[in-house]
C-alpha cells in the first residue's frame, strides 16, 4: 500500500513537471519570434536564388519545404548573417542541384555557391563575383 501511493506521488509529480516544462516552450514567445525570422529569411532566400540564377521557373527544396529523399537542408544563424543550404532544379527533368547561401544582418546575398554544370550558370558565375560554382 505504501510503495502503490509513492508510486502514484511520483507519477503525479512527474507528470505536472512535464505538463509544465511542455507549456512553457509552447508559450515561449522567444522561439516563436526566432521561428519568424528564419523563415523571413528562407523565403527571401528563395527570391534571391531565383533572381541571381536568371531561371525562368524553379523547384526549391529548403528549410521550409524540405524534402529528406533529395537531401539535408538548414538555416544557420551565422555571426554576421544567417546561411541557408538546399536544393533546386529547373523541371523534372534535370536533377538536383545543391546551393549555400550567405546573407548578411539584413538578408542581403553575400555569397551564393551552387553544384551546377550548366553553361548558363557558368556564365553568371563569370559576371558575378557573388555566385560561386563548386565541382
Amino acid at each position: 500500500m505504501a510503495m502503490q501511493r509513492g508510486s502514484l506521488v511520483f507519477g503525479v509529480t512527474v507528470g505536472l513537471i512535464v505538463a509544465l516544462l511542455s507549456y512553457r516552450w509552447i508559450s515561449n514567445p522567444v522561439d516563436r519570434s526566432e521561428r519568424e525570422r528564419e523563415e523571413q529569411v528562407v523565403l527571401q532566400a528563395r527570391v534571391l536564388l531565383q533572381d541571381k540564377l536568371e531561371l525562368p521557373a524553379l523547384e526549391i527544396v529548403d528549410p521550409l519545404a524540405p524534402q529528406r529523399k533529395v537531401g539535408k537542408v538548414y538555416i544557420y544563424p551565422a555571426s554576421d548573417g544567417w546561411e541557408v543550404s538546399g536544393y533546386y532544379r529547373r523541371d523534372t527533368n534535370d536533377r538536383w542541384h545543391d546551393f549555400l547561401m550567405r546573407l548578411d544582418a539584413q538578408s542581403t546575398l553575400r555569397n551564393l555557391k551552387v553544384r551546377d554544370a550548366g553553361a548558363d550558370i557558368a556564365q553568371l558565375a563569370a559576371s558575378d563575383p557573388a555566385i560561386e560554382v563548386v565541382p
